[in-house]
């Protein structure tokens, strides 16, 4: 999953995480659950600021049986 933070206020985050939700979708579209994975953001993010990071969603193998699979649909931030 790769995400763009921008800062746009008028103090440098210096810490913080991202939650992403991944959603895994049965074969007729029914959401048959969430996993939440959590990451520490790319701090130092300078005010004005954008920065780019890539991480791997993975979900264990037996929670998305055949036929099924893996949306990230969710993402929030808590930034400090």
């Amino acid at each position: 999953m790769t995400v763009t933070f921008h800062n746009s206020g008028g103090s440098p985050v210096r810490s913080g995480t991202v939650t992403f939700g991944t959603h895994i979708i049965g074969a007729l579209g029914v959401d048959w659950g969430t996993v939440e994975s959590t990451e520490k953001l790319p701090a130092p993010i300078e005010a004005g600021r954008k920065k780019t990071e890539t991480w791997p969603i993975c979900v264990d193998a037996w929670r998305v049986p055949l036929g099924m699979h893996v949306e990230t649909r969710d993402v929030s931030v808590d930034w400090r």
